[in-house]
């Protein structure tokens, strides 16, 4: 039998997709998968990061990311809506573009994107945990025990969705109380007035450290997008979620007003707290140092716990979906898979790879970077779904062009913000991520030029 002949009959009888669970998520495990990733990223890994662009209007630079998130929202659940799938971008880019270059090189942004999103979230555990022990961000042990967490989310993923269901619906609700309540105490022990959205707390009229001005304000709102991007894992999940025609969308949109309502109440308890010059000093950790005034020690370490929750969970249902993703591309033969000499099926295999890359870019890239890179990969590849949408899609899936052309608008404006901000103050990201993106296209072209059915391997029981 030819190779080509056997990893036909092979993936008909192999095929990861036959380890899907076809509606095993419900509604609220699909919401709290979503605010699972979007909760261990967001606030905790980049309030300092923001506050240290946007200066004191840091609090409103989260609530402007949610506009442009909500117009890019709209795209995807447009076509999920009608064509609900397991491979969630990768599809909607494939109906937009064809199973060619620019589909596999934005699935790739993708999941490079949620890649590092998990990298992000693994630090910052490493970091919270650290501070119990009044260690810093520079400690070694910072990135050990990134990497720790991320072996952890793996195992766990090897226990299949209902268990990662199950899980995330719990921490989901721990978070989502434990931060309310940090936030309501932080903004009662504040006495919190509108002077603390004006951005002064230095003479000059800029807050202390931070950027400033429209730029630096725009430029905040690319990196806040990444607190909101988890919900596409929902996508990502697709027809795993019961009645997918309808709650993919209804979790997505609960999701996102759910952590719309938690970041405007915990920004504003920090910025109740702190200084902007405090909270850039404390960037990594931003919100325990912001606890030790509202509530003293025992508050900061409460908070601290928190966060490992809330990063915990973040990186299993990060790695949940992202590896689905990947394991999807390869079904498409949008990508070309080794086994390595690894036993099992294709979904194993892309958790092992998902899990090698996330912990490279723990140990070797700090919390700025890996949060450049992730914020600039992932508006990219959105705008390609804006485009692809817009171009061939929106009279199939019921899309209004204006919308459309609002969120990819958008996202143009915050990039190039972006962009121009990163080329003052650290050109090395954007190096890295042209020639990040550079190898990616190359390697998609030659690849998809190439007898791709002679490059797979058939798949191993």
């Amino acid at each position: 039998m030819r190779i080509g002949d056997k990893m036909t009959s092979t993936a008909q009888n192999h095929s990861h997709l036959s380890e899907y669970q076809k509606g095993s998520l419900t509604l609220t495990g699909s919401v709290a998968l979503g605010t699972g990733v979007m909760i261990g990223a967001g606030i905790f890994a980049l309030t300092g990061q923001v506050a240290e662009l946007a200066g004191g209007l840091f609090p409103l630079a989260f609530i402007a990311a949610t506009v442009v998130v909500a117009f890019s929202a709209y795209s995807y659940i447009k076509v999920c809506n009608k064509y609900p799938s397991a491979g969630g971008v990768a599809m909607i880019l494939k109906k937009a573009y064809g199973p060619g270059v620019v589909t596999a090189s934005c699935s790739i942004l993708m999941y490079s994107s949620m890649v590092i999103s998990e990298s992000l979230v693994a630090r910052t555990f490493g970091t919270y945990t650290m501070r119990m022990f009044g260690v810093g961000p520079e400690s070694w042990l910072v990135p050990a025990l990134g990497v720790g967490l991320i072996a952890v989310a793996f195992a766990v993923n090897l226990r299949g969705n209902r268990f990662i269901g199950g899980l995330s619906r719990i921490t989901a609700i721990i978070k989502i109380v434990g931060i309310a309540i940090f936030a309501i105490i932080g903004l009662w022990v504040s006495g919190l007035s509108l002077d603390t959205l004006t951005g002064t707390d230095s003479p000059g009229g800029v807050a202390e450290g931070s950027t400033g001005g429209l730029s630096g304000f725009l430029a905040a709102i690319a990196i806040s997008i990444l607190a909101y991007k988890g919900f596409t894992t929902i996508t990502n999940s697709g027809d795993e979620i019961k009645n997918p025609e309808r709650n993919v969308g209804r979790s997505i949109v609960i999701s996102l007003l759910i952590c719309t309502g938690l970041y405007l109440l915990v920004t504003l308890a920090v910025a109740g707290n702190l200084t902007v010059g405090e909270i850039i000093r404390a960037r990594d950790s931003s919100l325990a140092e912001a606890a030790r005034p509202a509530v003293g020690r025992w508050g900061e370490w409460l908070t601290i716990a928190l966060a490992m929750v809330a990063t915990i969970s973040g990186v299993i249902a990060s790695m949940f979906a992202v590896s689905r993703m990947l394991a999807m591309l390869t079904e498409m033969e949008l990508v070309p898979h080794r086994h390595f000499g690894m036993p099992g099926r294709i979904q194993r295999h892309t958790l092992v790879y998902t899990a090698v890359i996330a912990v490279t870019l723990t140990v070797f890239f700090d919390l700025g970077r890996i949060a450049s890179l992730g914020a600039i990969y992932y508006i990219v590849m959105d705008m390609a779904i804006h485009w692809g949408i817009y171009r061939n899609l929106r009279e199939d899936v019921g899309a209004s062009a204006p919308v459309l052309l609002t969120a990819l608008a958008l996202d143009a404006v915050v990039l190039g913000a972006f962009v121009s901000v990163k080329a003052v103050s650290d050109p090395v990201v954007l190096l890295v991520s042209v020639v990040g993106m550079g190898i990616i296209v190359i390697a998609e072209w030659w690849y998809l030029r190439h007898d791709k059915s002679g490059q797979r391997q058939p798949e191993e029981d």
